[in-house]
């Protein structure tokens, strides 16, 4: 900064903190390089560097009375600075769960049980009101899907007379479910 700006800065903003040159000083040193080695401590994570460096000048203005512009002794703290500033966000970042962006999501739905229940009441009771023969061959092939002939031989009838009670109970089970307002 020109002398002239300096003292003008002075007497409109009162004494400049000690630590106000050093940082012009070091921004324009080793802003460009600082910001390149926290873009790639970061993992490229540009906004995160960005806040990196940020600290760091944050950290060396605290610092000002015991830093010495000098290239050779700066650079290295600047370096060192930003890197434990990134492990501790690394670190942060591990202990923390992960954030899930709730705008994303949408409106969350909860499934309403009480239809279902409903509905598996109103069909268990259409299904007694089935006569025995057509309810255990519905019983046998729906619910516990066994095939034709595995019906047929654990109800001992022959394999065609369990498709005949299949066809006429689920006809009349659906007869009996429209009655009750449960459509398909």
């Amino acid at each position: 900064m020109p002398e002239q700006l300096r003292v003008h800065h002075r007497r409109a903003h009162g004494p400049a903190h000690p630590g106000a040159e050093l940082l012009e000083w070091l921004d324009l040193n080793f802003g460009r390089r600082l910001l390149r080695f926290t873009t790639a401590l970061t993992g490229g994570d540009r906004q995160w560097a960005e806040d990196v460096v940020q600290e760091t000048w944050l950290r060396a203005w605290r610092n000002a009375g015991k830093l010495r512009p000098e290239a050779d002794e700066v650079l290295p703290w600047l370096f060192t600075v930003a890197r434990r500033i990134v492990v501790d966000g690394v670190r942060h970042r591990k202990a923390r769960p992960t954030e899930v962006d709730l705008t994303q999501l949408g409106e969350a739905t909860v499934r309403d049980e009480a239809e279902h229940v409903v509905i598996s009441i109103t069909v268990a009771d259409a299904l007694n009101q089935l006569s025995k023969e057509h309810r255990e061959a519905i019983r046998e092939t729906y619910l516990r899907d066994r095939t034709v002939n595995e019906a047929a031989r654990i109800l001992g009838v022959p394999p065609g007379t369990v498709k005949s009670r299949v066809y006429y109970g689920l006809r009349m089970l659906n007869q009996l479910l429209q009655e009750r307002g449960v459509t398909r």
